[in-house]
């Protein structure tokens, strides 16, 4: 199972997706981050003519692994903790120490995790808080992440495929519970490759967990088996959680949905919308 998350070095974003149980990062990312050349594919390929070993031997350290772009999944070149420090030798760089020392920091808190699970969950609450999310919804969000990956499991078990299964899957929770696809709730936040439930208000996250959690409930209290009847489930979830938000939604006379997110209010106020 791969998992794609965003590391930072000084700023700069490094995607990362976890593969055999350990994080490979991509190249592209990793050169950008030192080089801050405008094209990381051309300055990978210079520095690949420039340097013999890298040249004959790329391939033997670099997987094509999918990781979330702008334009959705894609195929990149990843390399794991001991790859890149083997690129970035090639790279004349100031930044090549502290980013060497970053990128042990980020395996051995990889080691961490697997040995204690929680430490993965603390890092990821602290993560919201210094983006300046209120400790409220940052339990909310926590809360959320637990029921998807309660959700996702009972998919794996009950016959559904990663990724384009559970896309599907998802889609139709999110249908039936807010009117619109992931894609389009996306759209109409104006979010490109953001995460969509990093940009939800209190609201949206709580909807969002009933569905899920219905979703759940349902498939283990049928037994449910196969996508067609995953699917089935998955509409039924997020019908509970549609018919709850439209009851508040007429008794507040407006809408859950809203176009709010932190990109835009933290542009303005450095802050999140009050709740």
């Amino acid at each position: 199972m791969e998992t794609t998350k965003i590391a930072l070095f000084k700023g700069k974003q490094i995607r990362k997706v976890l593969y055999g149980n350990e994080w490979w990062f991509s190249v592209e990312d990793i050169v950008a981050a030192l080089t801050d050349t405008a094209n990381s594919k051309d300055y990978i390929n210079k520095m690949r003519r420039r340097d013999a070993e890298l040249s004959k031997g790329y391939g033997q350290i670099v997987h094509t692994l999918p990781i979330f772009t702008e334009g959705g999944m894609q195929r990149m070149n990843c390399a794991n903790t001991e790859g890149i420090f083997r690129i970035i030798q090639s790279i004349p760089s100031p930044k090549a120490e502290p980013f060497k020392r970053w990128l042990a920091k980020v395996g051995y808190e990889r080691v961490q995790e697997i040995e204690d699970p929680e430490l993965a969950t603390k890092r990821t609450r602290l993560l919201y808080k210094l983006k300046g999310y209120p400790d409220d919804w940052v339990e909310k969000r926590m809360r959320g992440i637990a029921i998807r990956e309660e959700l996702t499991g009972e998919w794996q078990n009950r016959g559904a495929q990663e990724k384009k299964d559970y896309e599907i899957l998802t889609a139709e929770i999110s249908k039936a519970a807010f009117g619109l696809t992931p894609t389009e709730y996306k759209k109409h936040k104006g979010l490109k490759r953001e995460n969509l439930r990093d940009h939800m208000d209190d609201f949206e996250l709580i909807f969002t967990m009933l569905s899920e959690r219905a979703t759940t409930e349902i498939h283990r209290t049928e037994d449910s088996q196969g996508m067609p009847k995953l699917k089935e489930d998955a509409r039924e979830g997020g019908d509970i959680a549609g018919n709850a938000r439209k009851q508040l939604e007429k008794r507040l006379g407006k809408p859950i949905v809203s176009k709010t997110n932190y990109l835009k209010k933290s542009a303005e106020s450095k802050k999140l919308p009050k709740k």
